[in-house]
Parts: C-alpha cells; structure tokens; sequence
C-alpha cells in the first residue's frame, strides 16, 4: 500500500555558486536564489496489488517523484507513506556499483534491503536465470551493455519479493523478447498483489499493464483514471500545443484535439444494408462514414480511422493517404464525406473507433478518440485480436 500526500519539492537555483556561501552570511549582499518547484501539492493512493503508471513530457517530475517515494529525495513539504518492503528500479546506472561484478550487485542489492545472506543465495539462481547474461553475471558492470544491466537490475528488483514495486523507464531499453517477459511478471506480481508504481513513454504498455494511470504536468497531477482516458488525454495535450483553442462540437469521444482547420460532423459505423450497427459478426462487412467540414481551404486533406480493444491498444488503423485516394483541394465551408469499407475480422471482445482529419505530414486537424463503441458477437473463442477465414485440412499418414 502507498499513500502519496500533498507532496512537493523544491529546488533553490543560484547563479552563481558563491551566492550558496553568501546567503548565510550576516550583512552581505547577494542575488537571491530562484526556486524551482519540481513537484506541487502530488497526492494520490495506491492500493495492493494495482499498478499506477505516470504519464507525461519530459521535466514535468515523474522520476522526482518516484525518488521521493523511493527514500532517495527527502520533500520539501508532505509525506509518503509505505507499507512493506520497496523495490525501486529508476534510471539506468542507479543503484549498482560499475567496478562489482553482477553477482557481487545481486548481494550488495540484498543487504540494502536487509534481506539475509541467505535467502539471497536461496533466490540467485532464479535472479541468474531471469536475467540471461550468462558468464557476464561474473564480469564487472561496467563491462555490460544497457541491455544486460537493466536485466539484472529487473531481476534483482523482482526477485526479492518487494510489497511495493518501482519501475522507471527501465524496459526502453530491452530487446522485444526481455519486454515480453517481464510484462508476464508484471501480471504475475500483480496476481501475488505487489503494489507497482510504473513510469514510462510507452503508452501501448501503460494501457496493457496499467489499472489506472496519472498523467504530471508542471510538477502536479493533471489528471488520473483509466489508462485509456488518461493516455488519450496526454496525446492530445501534445498534438495541440501550441495550437489554438478549438470551438465544441455536437460529435461526442472521450477526448478531441487538433488546430480546427476542419471539423468532423458525423461519424457513422454501418452494415452491409446501410444500418447503424454496434454489435458486429466476424466476416461481416462493414462501412465507416466520416463527414468532414473544412474551415479554412485545404490541400489534400487526410481522413483516418483507427480500432481500438477495451484496454485502448491500437489493432487496426489506416487513412486515405495509406490507400492511395486523394480527394484534393478542398475549398473554405465545403463538406466532404469518406466512407471506408472492410471485413470485420475481429475476435469477439468490445472496441471503440476513433477517427480523424490530419494533414499529409500527420498532424491533426479533428481527432476524435473513441466515438463509436462496439462489440465483436462470435459463438467460438478465438484468442488474440485477429478473426482470420481460417481452413483446417488434415490426413492420416500411414
């Protein structure tokens, strides 16, 4: 269990470093020092067993805050609260020393957190297994690749039983089959009701693993909820900064952005009759229809749809610019409508569409997250998000 309340950290920022000495001096003048708040008034719960991603730029406090709730920064005012043993893995480089070897690590690692010599020779093969370096296990650290230290360091973190896990960024840099991986251990360790404190820029991963997200903006929390609310919610903070306000519209999704260059104005998911449909049959064809009005006069406008599952991974998208249709010039006030035709190949599990106008380079005139939901009706139990038109032969050979 962890509570985080009204958190907040502050850095003073002299300019120069004599100005630090000057300070305390009585009767001397000096620039004042500027402050930095890094964090303001975070304050959230984590229960047992959830895991709560962190979301945001770069610089808006996501590894102050997990230093923080990892003992490693005191803050300026609030408190946090633990309750059992914190694993911490944060930036790549902490925590291990470069001239020990992995080995030597593991059990330096151990005695930090006051596990026995014991129970960490008991747990080392599984931490030696888990982290595939081989003969490097007895190399020094300063030896290995990023890829390499971050298994270890993963292992080690995972394998000693923590109630309180902490993980920053650290799977960027492992190979697709070391990632695979550990997201099977991230459920494990959820199933076993290890709490997980996650950040990361993947988002497709914060969706997968997450049971709420929060999303820090300027030091503070700006938002948290689901995963794919709060996902969605940070791509369209960045898709429209620096762009103007967008006036509201009568079309509904869980979040819009982009600069209004067009507005979307109907969106329509139709069977094969041309009936609104929101229960689906693999194989049964499909129509989605985008009607668009363009504001201002546009030059090769581009329309896109994209299908999400229930957890907001992307599994399927494309755009008239991918099919090759290239409507033009479109004129100020004219409405222009697109349909896209296809098989619903799904497997049976609920789904949202999401649709959008953009430019050629990609950037987004209206995007509309998730404004249709649907569902995949289907009496077999296909695994996956793929439905293929599958044909099975078989033969006895003698």
């Amino acid at each position: 269990m962890l509570h985080v309340q009204n958190v907040s950290k502050v850095y003073r920022l002299y300019r120069r470093p004599v100005d630090r000495l000057l300070e305390i001096l009585p009767f001397n003048t000096h620039h004042r020092p500027t402050e930095f708040w890094a964090l303001r008034e975070v304050t959230f719960s984590v229960a047992r067993g959830e895991v709560l991603s962190i979301i945001g730029a770069n610089g808006s406090g996501k590894s102050t805050l997990l230093q923080i709730v990892s003992g490693i920064l005191e803050p300026t005012r609030g408190r946090v609260i633990t309750r059992g043993r914190i694993a911490a893995l944060l930036e790549l480089g902490a925590g291990f020393n470069p001239e020990f070897t992995g080995r030597e690590n593991v059990f330096l690692n151990g005695e930090i957190l006051g596990i026995a010599r014991r129970e960490m020779e008991r747990v080392f093969p599984e931490i030696e297994k888990f982290a595939e370096i081989g003969a490097f296990i007895d190399r020094p650290v300063k030896e290995y690749s990023s890829g390499m230290y971050v298994r270890l360091a993963f292992s080690t973190a995972i394998h000693v039983d923590p109630e309180i896990l902490i993980v920053d960024e650290a799977l960027a840099v492992g190979d697709a089959i070391f990632a695979n991986r550990c997201v099977k251990k991230f459920e494990e360790l959820k199933k076993r009701g290890v709490t997980v404190l996650f950040v990361s820029h993947d988002l497709g991963l914060v969706k997968r693993l997450s049971d709420r997200a929060a999303l820090m903006v300027d030091g503070r929390v700006a938002a948290i909820g689901s995963p794919k609310e709060v996902v969605n919610r940070y791509v369209g903070m960045v898709l429209e900064r620096d762009q103007p306000k967008r006036e509201a519209s009568s079309v509904g999704g869980t979040f819009r952005h982009g600069d209004g260059a067009s507005t979307i104005e109907s969106v329509e998911l139709t069977d094969a009759r041309g009936s609104a449909v929101r229960n689906l049959q693999p194989g049964e064809t499909v129509t989605v229809r985008v009607r668009a009005c363009a504001v201002r006069e546009l030059d090769e406008p581009v329309v896109g749809v994209l299908i999400r599952n229930r957890l907001g991974i992307d599994v399927y998208g494309t755009n008239t610019r991918i099919e090759g249709v290239d409507f033009g010039r479109v004129a100020a006030g004219e409405t222009f409508e697109v349909e896209f035709t296809f098989d619903c190949l799904l497997t049976r599990q609920d789904y949202t569409l999401t649709v959008a106008t953009q430019y050629r380079e990609g950037y987004s005139q209206d995007w509309l997250d998730d404004v249709i939901a649907f569902s995949v009706v289907d009496a077999r139990d296909v695994a996956g998000f793929a439905n293929f038109k599958t044909k099975v032969s078989w033969r006895r050979i003698a």
